[in-house]
C-alpha cells in the first residue's frame, strides 16, 4: 500500500501542514495579541522555550492573549497557504502550562480572493472541531471529518491564554483554472503529495514539495544513516496524470550527507488501485553532488500519476521538482473533485462567474457529488471551459456568414 507515510503518531497526520507559512499560510488577524504574536501559530519549526522578560512579562513562542476579566473568547484567523479537506487539527500548547486554554474549538470558511478580516468575519463558518478540552504543555490533536474543502480556519479558545503552533493537516484541493501549462506536478501548492517514505529520522521528506527553495538544510529531508545494502526512497503523488518534462533534484546545504546517487521512476495508477505496478525509469541511477541543483531531462514520455525518488544508500535533500503538464482527462478530473468539495455558497459563486444564473447554480451545486467528469460535463454544457480556465468557443454570428 503507497498511502501509510505519517510524519507522526496520529493517522491525519500522515496529509501535509496547509496552514504552514512555508507553503504560503497566513495569520490574516486575532483579536487580541497581547503577550504574543498571532503569526507564531504557524511556523514551521518547533515551539521554543524561552526564558527571557519583556515590558509585558514573559516572552513565548507562541500566541498569548491577555487575562479575560469579562465574557467572551478569543480567536485568531488563518488562510490557508493552499486550500484543501481538512483531515484533523493540532492545537499544540507546548511551554504554556498555567497559562494555556482549557477549552478550544476550529471552524473553516471558503472564500474566493482575498478577502479582508471584516469580510472574513462575516463569511459563513462551519464548526468542524467543536469546543473541547485542551491540555497543557502537548500537541493536542482533533481529527475531523468534514468533506468539503476550505480555505481559511479560525481558531477559538476559551476563554484566554496561550497556543505555540496551530497545526492544519489535510488534502490539497486546488483550483483547476491554474493547472495549465507546463507546471511541477509535485509541489504541494498544485496538489502533489508525500504518500510513502521509507525514513523519517530526521526530518519530513514533505518539505521537499515545498513552494521555495530551503533556507538550510534544516528545511529539506534527511534520513538516518544506513548500515545495511537497501537505499531510502520517497513516493510522491502528483497533482495528476501527467508527462513529465524534465526534473529538479536539489542538494542544497547537504554538505556531509547528500546522497551518492539518485533515481526517478514513475507509474500510473488508477483510482481502483493503491499500489503502483510497472514502474518505469524517467532518470537512471545518476551520480549527485553535494549543495547542488541538478536538472536532468527524463527519458519517458508516457502519463504518470506517482514518481519514487530513491535515495542512494541515504542522505539528505532540499527539493525535487517534477516539470510537466498535466492530461487532459487529469485536469478535467482535478475540475469535478474540486467542484465536488466546494462549499455550497462557494460553489455557486463559482457558476455565477461561468453565467449560470441563480436557480441553475442552486441545482447543479445540489446534484452533487458528480461521480465523473463527463456527469459535470453534461450538466454545464458549454460553461464547462470557463468553469476549467478555458476561454469559451467563439460563437458564430448568422448575419456575417456568407
Amino acid at each position: 500500500m503507497i498511502d501509510t507515510y505519517a510524519n507522526g503518531g496520529l493517522e491525519f497526520e500522515r496529509f501535509p501542514d496547509l496552514a504552514l507559512r512555508s507553503l504560503g499560510g497566513s495569520v490574516t488577524h486575532a483579536n487580541d495579541e497581547l503577550f504574543a504574536e498571532r503569526e507564531n501559530l504557524i511556523k514551521p519549526e518547533p515551539s521554543r522555550l524561552l526564558t527571557s522578560f519583556g515590558n509585558k512579562g514573559g516572552h513565548y513562542d507562541g500566541w498569548e492573549t491577555r487575562r479575560r476579566r469579562g465574557p467572551g473568547h478569543d480567536y485568531a484567523v488563518v488562510r490557508l497557504g493552499v486550500p484543501g479537506v481538512i483531515h484533523g487539527v493540532v492545537i499544540d500548547t507546548a511551554h504554556f502550562l498555567g497559562n494555556y486554554p482549557p477549552y478550544v474549538s476550529v471552524e473553516a470558511t471558503s472564500v474566493a480572493g482575498y478577502p479582508s478580516p471584516p469580510e472574513l468575519d462575516n463569511a459563513e463558518w462551519v464548526t468542524i472541531v467543536a469546543k473541547t478540552e485542551a491540555k497543557g504543555g502537548v500537541a493536542n490533536g482533533y481529527a475531523c471529518t468534514d468533506p468539503q474543502s476550505y480555505t481559511h480556519v479560525r481558531l477559538s479558545i476559551y476563554p484566554d491564554g496561550g497556543v505555540a503552533r496551530f497545526r492544519v493537516h489535510g488534502e490539497p484541493v486546488v483550483d483547476p483554472r491554474f493547472l495549465h501549462g507546463t507546471l511541477d506536478l509535485a509541489s504541494l501548492e498544485n496538489g502533489g503529495r508525500v504518500v510513502n517514505c521509507s525514513d523519517t529520522f530526521y526530518s519530513s521528506p514533505t518539505n521537499i514539495l515545498l513552494p521555495d527553495r530551503a533556507r538550510d538544510m534544516g528545511e529539506g529531508w534527511e534520513t538516518s544513516r544506513r548500515r545495511d545494502d537497501g537505499n531510502d526512497f520517497a513516493v510522491v503523488r502528483l497533482a495528476g496524470a501527467g508527462e513529465v518534462r524534465h526534473v529538479e533534484v536539489d542538494t542544497s546545504y547537504f554538505v556531509g550527507n547528500a546522497p551518492g546517487w539518485i533515481r526517478l521512476l514513475g507509474a500510473q495508477v488508477a483510482e481502483s488501485r493503491s499500489t503502483p505496478e510497472n514502474w518505469f525509469e524517467l532518470v537512471p541511477r545518476t551520480r549527485v553532488c553535494p549543495d547542488t541543483r541538478h536538472r536532468f531531462l527524463t527519458n519517458g514520455s508516457a502519463p504518470v500519476t506517482h514518481v519514487r525518488l530513491d535515495i542512494y544508500p541515504d542522505g539528505g535533500l532540499a527539493r525535487l521538482r517534477v516539470h510537466g503538464e498535466l492530461t487532459a482527462a487529469a485536469r478535467a478530473a482535478a475540475t469535478t473533485h474540486w467542484f465536488n468539495t466546494l462549499p455550497q455558497s462557494h460553489a455557486r459563486l463559482v457558476l455565477a462567474g461561468c453565467g449560470v444564473d441563480a436557480a441553475d447554480a442552486a441545482h447543479a451545486v445540489s446534484e452533487r457529488p458528480y461521480a465523473t467528469p463527463q456527469t459535470l460535463a453534461d450538466s454545464f454544457e458549454d460553461m464547462l471551459p470557463a468553469l476549467i480556465g478555458q476561454p469559451r468557443p467563439p460563437v458564430s454570428d448568422p448575419s456575417k456568414q456568407d
